[in-house]
């Protein structure tokens, strides 16, 4: 069988050859790209803008002008006139040898670490106790968040009221039993103990609401698997409930402690960092060299704030290599 050859066709000389190179369009697709990535960064930038915008005037600025506060000597005159002498590091010089100091230290610190301790404790507590389901238990957990919706000026008041050596409630209840009265609030060794029970009751739904939804996060087959091995409910909590909570915990924590830190309103109204300086933690203070009468001392009370603000920075940064430990991705 023989095989037939055919010729292959000519090219005509009128036809335009074919330019070799990049696509016809491909540079339009490229701009196209350029122009459709460009656009999306400026949505993107457009939605952030706002909360940048917030950050700078709320955030920043006060920050900035607050450090220039405590480098310099600010009086009444000169913060008006903004004409203020540079001072460098007195102002901190100055609180750190103060003999309030050590008080506010030690107060800011008990006050911080107790009322997370028992928030927390008494939090975990109860999101356990609600996550079982029971009857009306959505009913009663509703009712815990009540403290934390209210004011901090009616929780404040309300305690004031309950605490009053004379007519409080919690003095009549004591001598009911028999017991001597106790002066709650004017006494230098309770006075710090009647603000942080006033705290740790306002603290307690928050950390109830953040842990009880970390445990609905915890699946149940790991329970079932559990109950399957023969554990009883206490190696339960401790070797599964309790270490799967340990992310959920440590933000509760974090955030427990920041706003802890800078608590002002109850203590002010409460007893105003009194009797003396049983009760002053660094917030009071600061607020007491600025605002507290007589003449203001704005530059050691930026300072005092400065330092609450490092502290709080601190305990920041340790949460932040924590984290990277846990979860190293």
């Amino acid at each position: 069988m023989t095989t037939t050859l055919r010729p292959l066709p000519r090219k005509d000389p009128a036809m335009p050859a074919t330019p070799r190179g990049p696509r016809a369009g491909t540079g339009g697709g490229v701009s196209s790209r350029r122009r459709q990535r460009l656009t999306s960064q400026l949505v993107a930038w457009a939605f952030i803008a706002p909360v940048v915008l917030y950050l700078l005037f709320f955030y920043a600025y006060p920050l900035v002008r607050n450090l220039d506060l405590s480098f310099r000597d600010y009086t009444l005159a000169s913060f008006i006139t903004g004409n203020a002498d540079w001072a460098g590091l007195s102002n901190y010089i100055a609180v750190l040898q103060d003999a309030s100091f050590a008080p506010a230290i030690l107060n800011t610190a008990v006050f911080t670490l107790g009322s997370i301790l028992f928030q927390f404790a008494i939090g975990l507590a109860l999101a356990v106790f609600f996550f079982r389901r029971f009857p009306l238990s959505g009913t009663l957990r509703a009712l815990f968040l009540v403290p934390w919706l209210l004011p901090l000026l009616v929780s404040a008041s309300i305690w004031s009221w309950m605490l009053n050596s004379e007519s409080g409630i919690v003095n009549a209840g004591i001598q009911a039993l028999g017991a001597p009265q106790i002066n709650w609030l004017t006494s230098p060794q309770w006075a710090l103990v009647s603000v942080l029970i006033a705290n740790i009751w306002i603290g307690i739904p928050f950390n109830l609401v953040i842990l009880y939804s970390g445990l609905q996060n915890i699946s149940t087959d790991v329970y079932e698997a559990a109950s399957l091995d023969g554990a009883n409910a206490w190696q339960t909590f401790w070797r599964i409930t309790f270490p799967l909570l340990r992310p959920v915990s440590a933000i509760t924590i974090l955030l427990g402690l920041v706003y802890t830190l800078k608590v002002f309103d109850i203590i002010w109204i409460m007893t105003k960092g009194g009797p003396g300086d049983a009760s002053t933690t660094l917030s009071i203070w600061s607020y007491r060299l600025g605002f507290g009468g007589g003449t203001p001392e704005l530059s050691p009370a930026a300072a005092v704030g400065n330092v609450l603000i490092v502290i709080a920075f601190v305990f920041g940064l340790i949460y932040i290599r924590l984290q990277r430990r846990v979860d190293p991705s």
